[in-house]
């Protein structure tokens, strides 16, 4: 770690810049790298075309240390990678005021294609920094303080708010954006909870320990950042997201510990695998750095389980037999509500070639899921398109002539519960039009002993196998709440009748009345 080594070649530079006379006006300065671009891990900084400070790299400070105020100095920013486009050079002409005390964190991102959302590099300067607490030298009071300047550089974290609740403080930033300062807190020096949350503290995005007792950090001033991406797999597998301290002393940042959240609070939730891309036949899910299903197959689903509620949950679908979630080549960003119950659908199309048309891979979160029956006796149906090459249809009842039952379904969408009586049904799926019948099902709900049961019923497959890899063909598959494997419903193959007229003409006495069987 070359920050020390950087510092004293940072003070000989700018001993070096303009005429002793500019140094009897000067300002302090800290520098704080936060970039989690993947090209800046290490930068290079050029104050008036001059190296200042070599191999800086992310997740590290300098020191606070005087520079020239009340002159413009040209700062340049360069990636320390051998041929660097000029284009993700970053240059700025900075003056300072003098003997004013400044942060300036360097963060954002240089290379658009790889991230998501994309913040272009910046530096922020924060004039009247601190390198130790307001009250350090008030010995008439018992308590310690530690000031506490609170940075948001996470660029795919949304405005959050922050919460204690280690000792009960509550909400101390509210409504904080990427790119912003909520300026210093002068905190007594105690153990805190941080929880990460969102604007209107639903959801908690992460929780940290904040030891500042432990830590020996009374009297002392310090940066905390948030850093680093909430999704990694969107953002070049780059840094996970994390609350960082900067001491006035510089070095490598500090992390904060995570905190387990004492969440009680749990949603029901089944998961299907309906994406019939050969690609993606076979999946892991992780739910955030914890696999929770290996090799999950095509058409199977998992019973209903309890998952945290009230919490930020990437849900991320990744290739069979993989070691890390940062693997995923899917991750969906979901937050559940207490009591309840979701059913949950993986679709569409991996592949980037091969099917037509190709809807892109996702995870549908559906939040009106059942385990049983509304009302005794019934059998209740979620109806779930998931056929990527299906138009929008029409579903018909033909068998005890309950006639339209869903209406104009699109791919992706769900037509809600069906509450039906538990009897066999026959189910046409038919153009939107309702006048062209694409296929007919048996729906033997009676005879499957489906009653008081809650189920899913999915459009799953290619009505063009053809158009699509040979896949698999179209048809309407069940799942039940105890999970396993997909029920095929049958097709609905009609009974042949003929017209018949029988004639007795037989003149034998012996047979004068007879009886006739079929």
């Amino acid at each position: 770690m070359k920050t020390t080594r950087n510092f004293y070649t940072a003070i000989m530079l700018f001993l070096l810049i303009g005429a002793t006379s500019l140094f009897a006006q000067t300002a302090k300065i800290q520098l704080i790298h936060n970039s989690a671009d993947a090209i800046s891990q290490n930068v290079d900084i050029y104050v008036n075309d001059a190296l200042l400070i070599d191999n800086f790299e992310f997740r590290t400070a300098t020191k606070f240390f005087d520079v020239p105020a009340g002159v413009d100095l040209k700062v340049t920013v360069v990636p320390n990678t051998f041929d660097i486009p000029n284009e993700l050079k970053w240059e700025q002409t900075v003056n300072f005021q003098r003997d004013e005390q400044y942060i300036i964190v360097a963060n954002g991102l240089l290379v658009e294609s790889r991230y998501t959302p994309f913040k272009p590099f910046s530096v922020y300067p924060f004039a009247g920094a601190r390198t130790q607490s307001i009250n350090a030298s008030n010995n008439d009071v018992e308590t310690k303080y530690t000031d506490v300047l609170v940075f948001h550089g996470s660029t795919d974290a949304p405005s959050v708010n922050v919460v204690e609740s280690g000792v009960g403080a509550g909400t101390i930033i509210s409504d904080f954006s990427y790119g912003t300062y909520a300026g210093y807190l002068s905190l007594p020096t105690n153990d805190y909870i941080l929880q990460v949350t969102n604007t209107d503290e639903t959801v908690v995005v992460a929780q940290y320990s904040a030891p500042l007792q432990t830590l020996g950090l009374e009297d002392m001033a310090l940066t905390v950042l948030a850093s680093g991406f909430l999704n990694p797999s969107e953002n070049f597998d780059g840094a996970a997201f994390g609350l960082y301290v900067a001491l006035p002393s510089g070095g490598d940042l500090i992390p904060l510990p995570l905190v387990e959240t004492e969440n009680r609070n749990t949603a029901r939730v089944q998961v299907i695998h309906n994406s019939a891309d050969a690609a993606a036949v076979v999946v892991d899910v992780w739910l955030n750095q914890t696999k929770l299903i290996d090799n999950f197959a095509f058409r199977t689903s998992t019973p209903f389980i309890d998952a945290p509620a009230g919490v930020l949950l990437n849900i991320g679908i990744a290739p069979p037999n993989s070691t890390s979630w940062t693997q995923s080549f899917s991750i969906k960003q979901v937050a559940l509500t207490a009591d309840q119950t979701y059913v949950i659908v993986a679709n569409g199309i991996t592949s980037t070639s091969g099917y037509t048309p190709s809807p892109s891979f996702s995870v549908s979160v559906y939040p009106i899921g059942r385990e049983a029956a509304s009302q005794p006796g019934n059998t209740d149906v979620l109806v779930v398109h998931g056929s990527t090459d299906a138009p929008s249809v029409d579903i018909y009842e033909t068998g005890v002539g309950a006639g339209l039952i869903v209406d104009d379904l699109t791919y992706g969408n769900v037509a809600g519960y069906l509450e039906l009586e538990t009897l066999d049904y026959v189910i046409d799926i038919r153009d939107e039009t309702g006048t062209s019948t694409v296929a007919a099902y048996q729906a033997p709900l009676t005879t499957l002993g489906l009653e008081g049961a809650a189920l899913s019923v999915i459009a799953s497959g290619f009505l063009n196998p053809a158009n699509n890899s040979n896949g698999e063909a179209f048809g309407l598959y069940v799942a039940l709440p105890s999970g396993g494997d997909l029920i095929p419903l049958p097709l609905y193959q009609p009974t042949q009748t003929a017209r018949v007229q029988v004639i007795h003409n037989s003149a034998d006495a012996a047979a004068a009345v007879v009886d006739v069987w079929l």
